[in-house]
């Protein structure tokens, strides 16, 4: 609701809007048509969007089911950006969660304020991070909105809620704080991401059916995060994919001139014109018999 005030005030008659429908709740129908009226009474375009979840891990399948959804009314409409409405304790959240998950610089980085849909190419906008909860729910009341508090918001059983629970009664974490790591942590992806495109484009050529990688020109020690990266995406060239953990696992290995085999990709090293080189190929599929 407070996205849908701001919005409206900063672009008047250039937005829309879309509720989607999980149909997890019965409340969730109802609470659709309020939405829709509130914006009937902003002269806002609505569309509700139900979407069927399946079993699992709801709060992950719901996610996918309701980007692909407003992915398609996008397209649809032919509009050009979706916003949506997470905010700062969400960012506080989220870096406390993939924390304790001992995630990587790009886990870490947290809720993007600028990506892309998932599966589509339109532009995803999350105007919203600088906002403190509390702050938006002022805004709404100032308003005149009505709003409502999703009781899955407060249910232990999932993990954002009891890493909220924890930080409301951890009084001497700082949500701002928190919200502002995240932020450098992403400029630090970014600056990796670069680095690793660097380094592909001045050490990585291509070499019979893969690719060959000048991986110790550089000089850097171990099996550093730009090394991974190029792997994964030497892996991402060959069709195939590797997360961090398997990236480092082929350095390791390479750096210790093993051959290996992971993920369907192959890597061993190669010594010519007095470099080492790193090979890599898809892996020969086995035979049986």
């Amino acid at each position: 609701m407070a996205l849908l005030l701001l919005a409206k005030a900063a672009f008047p008659d250039m937005i829309e809007a879309a509720t989607v429908d999980h149909g997890l709740r019965p409340e969730s129908a109802d609470e659709a048509a309020l939405v829709g009226r509130v914006c009937a009474s902003l002269a806002v375009p609505h569309r509700v969007l139900k979407v069927e979840v399946g079993t699992g891990n709801i709060q992950h399948r719901a996610r996918s089911a309701r980007y692909a959804a407003l992915g398609g009314w996008l397209e649809e409409r032919g509009l050009e950006v979706l916003l949506t409405a997470h905010q700062m304790d969400d960012q506080a959240e989220t870096l406390v969660m993939r924390l304790n998950r001992g995630s990587g610089l790009r886990g870490l980085a947290g809720i993007r304020a600028r990506t892309r849909v998932p599966d589509g190419d339109r532009p995803l906008l999350r105007p919203l991070l600088g906002w403190r909860r509390a702050e938006l729910e002022a805004v709404v009341r100032a308003g005149g909105l009505p709003f409502v508090d999703d009781p899955s918001n407060a249910d232990p059983r999932f993990d954002r809620v009891r890493v909220r629970q924890a930080l409301a009664a951890a009084d001497w974490l700082v949500v701002p704080g928190l919200a502002r790591s995240a932020a450098l942590l992403a400029e630090a992806e970014n600056v990796l991401e670069f680095a690793v495109g660097r380094e592909w484009s001045q050490c990585v050529v291509p070499h019979g059916d893969g690719f060959s990688y000048a991986a110790l020109r550089t000089g850097l020690p171990g099996p550093n995060l730009v090394r991974i990266g190029v792997i994964q995406a030497a892996a991402r060239a060959l069709g195939g994919s590797l997360d961090t953990g398997e990236a480092a696992q082929m350095a390791s290995a390479l750096l210790r001139g093993q051959r290996c085999n992971i993920g369907g990709i192959a890597g061993c090293t190669r010594d010519a014109a007095g470099e080492r080189t790193w090979l890599f190929t898809r892996e020969n599929p086995r035979t049986t018999g």
